[in-house]
């Protein structure tokens, strides 16, 4: 990767930045690099009062990406630099993937706020969760460029979904009405890390139920109970209040431990996916010819 190129991207080329970012995927360009050229520490600003990446996160279905684009619209409006990662799934026999979350987003088609906002659809890849350990490192660029919050939109994968949480400074847990009781939501595995629970398609019935089963389900569990918020990205009722309250979101500070396992795990995957034996144990493991064991001890060396 030439120094020029990430020089480029700092000066606010969008196809440098592009082409850094594809470095970093393909592994030709490392983090560190990429800070130094910059001429960023890349040391920690995080505020409690502030945040710099947001997963947003949800099954399937629930208007996760209608929502995001009239919440980074609003914060566009309002003069700030978002970055948007679209995380999509890759197919587990192919390889390939879609990559279309950005033709459900008006704001990149917005003359007045393109130059504000930037989309990157990123490919799980190899990645066992629904967030490749990559975009953490995506995430140090942004920042170090200069865009002040970052959000990541997830695949809506269901238990996988805690990885976000290795990345992430807020997380933001998207549902949908009849999607079950308070109980089945916390079963998914993410409530119990939401720094924010929105409620979606609140123009359909029983999206109100859902949002009060959600809030006493919280009030049952111990630590701050986050905001429970009811919105229709389809009607717009709801989205403004819940980009303010986004904005300016707290920590619940209900999941520290969770957070630093999930980190750990995340760093502990990242480096068995650029192990150059990998590829190699993986058909000697399909062919039966060394055990699982032999195959880590391989990895760990």
């Amino acid at each position: 990767m030439n120094a020029d190129t990430v020089l480029a991207a700092k000066g606010g080329c969008r196809r440098s930045l592009a082409r850094t970012i594809s470095a970093l995927e393909n592994h030709t360009l490392n983090i560190d690099e990429a800070l130094s050229i910059i001429g960023d520490d890349n040391s920690s600003k995080l505020q409690e009062s502030h945040w710099e990446t947001m997963a947003i996160t949800g099954a399937p279905g629930v208007g996760k990406s209608c929502l995001v684009d009239k919440i980074i619209s609003h914060w566009a409006s309002q003069g700030k630099k978002i970055a948007l990662l679209a995380v999509d799934p890759s197919s587990s026999r192919t390889g390939g993937a879609l990559l279309g979350d950005r033709v459900r987003l008006s704001v990149v088609d917005d003359i007045m706020l393109k130059d504000m906002v930037y989309v990157r659809s990123i490919a799980t890849r190899k990645s066992s969760s629904s967030v490749p350990a990559i975009v953490s490192d995506i995430v140090k660029l942004l920042v170090a460029l200069g865009w002040d919050r970052v959000v990541i939109e997830t695949v809506g994968a269901g238990q996988s979904e805690v990885r976000c949480a290795a990345i992430a400074d807020r997380i933001v847990v998207v549902e949908g009405p009849a999607r079950g009781d308070g109980i089945q939501a916390e079963k998914a595995g993410l409530l119990e890390l939401a720094d924010a629970v929105i409620v979606n398609k609140s123009d359909m019935a029983g999206a109100r139920k859902h949002a009060d089963e959600i809030k006493e389900s919280f009030e049952l569990g111990i630590g701050q109970s986050p905001p429970v918020i009811l919105t229709s990205a389809l009607t717009g009722d709801g989205c403004l209040m819940a980009s303010d309250v986004l904005l300016n979101l707290q920590s619940t500070g209900r999941s520290s431990k969770a957070r630093w396992r999930e980190r750990l795990l995340s760093r502990l995957e990242q480096r068995i996916l650029k192990n150059p034996q990998l590829d190699s144990l993986l058909s000697s493991l399909a062919s039966g010819s060394i055990e699982l064991d032999e195959a880590l001890n391989k990895l760990n060396n």
